[in-house]
């Protein structure tokens, strides 16, 4: 626009003067900043712009501030907390973006600036580069290292899954499930794609860890993240960092299990397993009932058969001793035939003896005829006969008869002498009609009055004792 004429003849004054003619009057600042502002509004009231983000920064109130580049130029750019609420992605320094919005001016630093109501990766590639740029960072914090894997339950009583409700996915899981070993399952419904999707996923990964043991909602012992197969820009939620970090802080094992086999998302690096698909990861997560009875029962013939076979075993080696043993009649015959020789020498000896035997008796008898027999005999008689006189003329008491006495001490035994008689304590005198004892130097007994008193014996007999 070209400037106001001025004539050089006319001399400069200091102070300012309307020229004659000119209908330009002087603007304040405001005024030709609010001018400015409504041309350029009006101008430029929908633009889309392409550019690198710099200087990203969030601010307290929600709003983003942010700048877009190329290699000759800079603009920056505002996105109210609205909007910014709303992206779909994290956005960060050096990522390339086309931003949809108007140009606005900023009175108070006189420059302009992008008002953004829509951004969006631009392109593809450049979505592919954000995806590493997050890999490394995130890799380098340690979030993919193998020794944060954990082993998955071999049976789990209950399983989470966190993934839409109305789909093919959960379908698939559940019948899966049934099929293999039917469990509790838990789904955490949430969306899987577009705006708010990370964080309800992070949301439902990190509800899932915060269930107690016990309580009314049981705890799952597995974690499923599930969600079907699509394009890189449809599985970007599970890119995103906040359910990346869900994923990798959640305190039961986690599976992840998004997309078909060739799609590959972060989660896949953060959580313990990956699945290639929703259905191998139920068939991952529990095992084949029908092959663990089959397991159990073949573990319950072999317990069968290691408990016989030590019996079988001992039997083998019964059986292998018995026939290296030698025959029972191989064992007895020399016994065998030893007792046959004994046997016939015994035969033969009891024969001889039945000979000598015989002729020893044939000898006795000779001896034993009757006529030797009787005139041993009388004999006998004889000196029996004589044995029987002499005992009764040797009998001591046979006197008796005739009026003597037998005198006998304590002991019993015949005294014959004075001196024996005083020395025992009391005497026995043997009458032909009985016995009576007496004390030593005892005189001879009271008369008795019916009797008449007894002679006085002779002078030559004297006292008893």
């Amino acid at each position: 626009m070209p400037g106001p004429y001025y004539d050089d003849d006319e001399d400069a004054g200091l102070v300012a003067k309307d020229a004659a003619g000119d209908n330009a009057a002087a603007l304040s600042v405001s005024e030709i900043s609010a001018a400015l502002k409504r041309v350029v509004e009006d101008r430029f009231g929908f633009v889309r712009i392409r550019g690198e983000l710099s200087g990203v920064k969030r601010a307290a109130s929600g709003h983003l501030y942010l700048s877009l580049k190329d290699e000759n130029a800079r603009i920056d750019g505002i996105m109210w907390r609205g909007n910014a609420g709303r992206l779909g992605f994290n956005p960060e320094d050096g990522i390339e973006v086309i931003v949809t919005g108007k140009l606005t001016t900023y009175p108070g630093r006189s420059n302009y600036q992008v008002v953004i109501d829509r951004m969006e990766i631009a392109g593809e590639g450049a979505l592919l580069a954000l995806l590493a740029k997050t890999k490394a960072r995130l890799e380098a914090e340690g979030l993919f290292d193998s020794s944060r894997k954990r082993r998955l339950p071999f049976l789990p009583r209950v399983i989470g899954v966190v993934t839409s409700p109305a789909g093919a996915v959960i379908r698939d899981i559940l019948h899966r499930l049934a099929d293999r070993f039917p469990v509790h399952v838990l789904v955490w419904p949430v969306l899987v794609q577009g705006q708010g999707a990370a964080e309800q996923v992070a949301a439902a990964v990190r509800g899932f860890g915060a269930l107690l043991a016990g309580g009314a909602v049981p705890r799952p012992d597995l974690v499923i993240v599930a969600r079907g197969g699509g394009s890189i820009e449809d599985l970007w939620c599970f890119n995103e960092e906040v359910v990346v970090r869900a994923v990798a802080d959640c305190p039961i094992p986690v599976i992840s299990a998004v997309g078909h086999e060739t799609d590959t998302t972060l989660v896949d690096f953060a959580s313990d397993l990956r699945a290639p698909t929703p259905t191998a990861a139920a068939e991952i997560a529990v095992p084949v009932r029908e092959e663990l009875a089959q397991q159990l029962a073949e573990l319950a013939l072999r317990k069968r058969r290691a408990v016989n076979r030590p019996l079988q075993l001992g039997r083998e080696r019964l059986l292998a001793r018995a026939e290296r043993l030698p025959k029972p009649q191989a064992l007895f015959s020399p016994h065998a035939q030893r007792l046959d020789q004994a046997a016939d020498r015994l035969r033969r000896g009891l024969v001889d003896r039945t000979h000598q035997a015989r002729g020893a008796f044939h000898l006795i008898d000779s001896r034993l005829s009757l006529p030797l027999l009787s005139a041993r005999l009388d004999r006998a008689q004889e000196r029996l006969a004589g044995l029987a006189r002499l005992h009764a003329s040797l009998n001591p008491d046979a006197v008796l008869q005739r009026g003597y006495v037998r005198v006998t001490g304590a002991d019993g035994a015949t005294l014959t002498s004075r001196a024996a008689a005083v020395d025992e304590p009391s005497l026995t005198l043997h009458f032909r009609d009985g016995a009576l004892k007496v004390a030593p130097g005892d005189g001879p007994p009271a008369p008795s009055r019916s009797r008449p008193a007894p002679k006085a014996p002779p002078p030559e007999q004297g006292k008893l004792l």
